[in-house]
């Protein structure tokens, strides 16, 4: 019917044929309606005592980011420039007084350099270590990069050593 027309076709007529044919052959390519949304859990967090934080579903969260707890551990206590344990029934007990959102931002850079693909923004990703680097493989694009190793953080002088310096120095 298309081509025994006499008449001009407009752009956006041929366009919308276009998408409206590849879209009928592709379902998947139909962009953010079949995109599901990617949420996890927000952190459980509560106090004990004064000098500790408990992050109770941090087991879930790793399982529904498909990574291994002690990677996901090793980056929060990196970002939150801390240390800590994981306890007998599997809750990660934090030295320091944190609140919920600090742990939710510090797991939102995790995902966005750990677990979301640069390429297609997929969260389908797995995270392998080759020698002393990691990689992240897409499973919906099939992109590989490299992702940077967790950088332990900054550790603070004492007080007393930096007084001394600063003695010595003629600074205080």
């Amino acid at each position: 019917a298309w081509l025994k027309e006499d008449r001009d076709y407009h752009y956006t007529e041929l366009l919308g044929r276009f998408f409206g044919l590849l879209y009928a052959s592709h379902p998947s390519l139909s962009g953010a309606a079949s995109k599901k949304k990617y949420t996890i859990p927000p952190p459980q967090l509560f106090r004990e005592g004064n000098k500790r934080s408990i992050f109770a579903n941090v087991a879930d969260i790793c399982k529904r980011m498909h990574r291994q707890p002690e990677h996901v551990i090793q980056f929060l206590f990196a970002e939150l420039g801390t240390s800590g344990s994981v306890d007998g029934s599997g809750r990660l007990v934090i030295k320091g007084r944190y609140v919920q959102k600090q742990i939710e931002n510090v797991l939102r850079r995790y995902i966005v350099e750990y677990v979301t693909c640069k390429t297609c923004k997929s969260p389908d990703t797995i995270l392998t270590k080759d020698n002393r680097l990691f990689f992240m493989t897409c499973e919906s694009c099939g992109s590989t990069r490299s992702v940077q190793a967790i950088k332990s953080g900054f550790q603070a002088v004492s007080s007393a050593l930096s007084m001394r310096r600063s003695a010595h120095f003629g600074l205080g």
